[in-house]
């Protein structure tokens, strides 16, 4: 593993736009994805959801093409389009076959530039996101989740739903989904990747008849994440024959030294599936569970520590007070040199599984670079994790992991 590399070019487009490129011509297809920064954050207070509507009308026609026609346009070529908004971006991505790079460049820039917004789009999409709200306004998971960003980060613009609320959405109309466009499209906030069968004077091409037209500047900033506020355990009382939690705190910089060691660390404790300790403890040994994980989430300037399990309400008790005890064991001792050296080989043999198609390439790049990462940074990745010690894992688990800020949040009737 330690010969792995993954060949990134910079490539900077005549027009001055930049984006990472892994050139493959293994098979026919060319993915490029792209990023804005803002997202869901930029949704004024009162109009949740703002962005999610956008992206979701995005492809329901653009310029001289309704929603029939723009469709059978892409389908009839054989381009994948998408669009999507989560807290801190606004995603786009296509995918088609090498010959038809230019009509795909073309299209998505139709969309980002000339989206139509009809009345009839609008009403059914609008339909659409209803529906969807008041499923989540019904489950468990959803309503756990929810009520922990609104504790844990309120008043940042991460506290709330990015898709908004069923409320929210009945306010939104034409000239806020144009407004949504004006301030989150913008040049300066682009983040662009591509792989497939494509070369760099190639991709340099379709980067400005994909952007180009876009309006100059940047999207207004988002504020930075604050360290979450810690606040015990919260029920949201709900008839249901399973109690579903969502825990976590605050987490270190993604730009920490110790990153890799981080990584080891929580694959030890909720992010190694059925290796975990949360797992063993609570599923294996217990029964208490089907699933419980974690995961440390990225942002620029600071992570959350994130997890959640379900688990019948008469015996949640239970499980939350051996989720705290691993918790603090984790803090308190680290892992071991065995769990260390298996979270390193995980984590190592499935890095290549992000590279496996053009679509996961260009998406994984995005990622990295919504985070500052440079080509650098991933040629050094496996060499990283190889590296790290004993020592290192331990330091990282007292870094992570605060017992004393752990919040909860549950939905359904738990028994504690």
């Amino acid at each position: 593993m330690s010969g792995w590399s993954v060949p990134v070019q910079v490539v900077t487009s005549p027009g001055g736009i930049r984006a990472w490129l892994i050139e493959d011509r293994s098979v026919p297809v060319v993915s490029l994805s792209f990023a804005f920064r803002g997202g869901a954050a930029l949704d004024p207070a009162g109009k949740e959801g703002r962005a999610t509507l956008t992206a979701a009308l995005l492809d329901q026609g653009a310029g001289e093409l309704d929603t029939a026609a723009f469709s059978t346009a892409l389908r009839d070529r054989a381009v994948s389009l998408n669009f999507g908004a989560g807290r801190d971006e606004f995603t786009g991505g296509l995918r088609c076959l090498a010959e038809e790079t230019g009509f795909a460049a073309s299209m998505t820039n139709l969309a980002l530039t000339r989206p139509r917004f009809d009345g009839e789009a609008v009403a059914r999409v609008k339909a659409g996101r209803a529906l969807a709200l008041r499923r989540e306004a019904e489950d468990p998971r959803s309503i756990a989740s929810r009520a922990w960003f609104e504790r844990a980060l309120s008043p940042h613009p991460f506290s709330r739903p990015p898709g908004g609320t069923e409320a929210a959405l009945a306010v939104l109309a034409r000239d806020d989904l144009e407004a949504a466009v004006a301030a989150q499209l913008r040049r300066g906030s682009l983040i662009a990747a591509a792989s497939g069968a494509i070369d760099a004077a190639g991709l340099g091409q379709m980067l400005d008849e994909t952007f180009g037209g876009l309006a100059a500047g940047e999207a207004p900033s988002v504020p930075p994440l604050p360290a979450p506020t810690p606040f015990g355990l919260v029920v949201a009382e709900r008839d249901a024959p399973q109690a579903v939690a969502t825990f976590g705190h605050g987490g270190p910089d993604p730009d920490d030294p110790d990153w890799e060691a981080l990584q080891v660390v929580n694959w030890v404790l909720g992010g190694g599936g059925f290796s975990s300790r949360l797992t063993e403890e609570i599923r294996e040994k217990r029964g208490l569970t089907y699933g419980i994980g974690t995961q440390l989430a990225p942002f620029p300037g600071r992570s959350l520590v994130l997890g959640s399990v379900s688990t019948e309400n008469p015996r949640f008790g239970e499980t939350l007070s051996l989720l705290k005890g691993e918790w603090a064991r984790m803090a308190e001792g680290g892992p071991t040199e065995e769990e260390v050296a298996n979270g390193k080989a995980f984590l190592t043999g499935s890095f290549p599984l992000g590279f496996t198609s053009t679509g996961q390439i260009a998406n994984t790049l995005v990622a990295l670079l919504s985070l500052g990462r440079g080509p650098d940074w991933l040629e050094g990745r496996i060499a990283r994790l190889d590296a790290v010690t004993l020592e290192d894992a331990r330091r990282a688990a007292r870094k992570l992991y605060d017992p004393e800020a752990l919040s909860i949040s549950v939905a359904g009737r738990p028994v504690i």
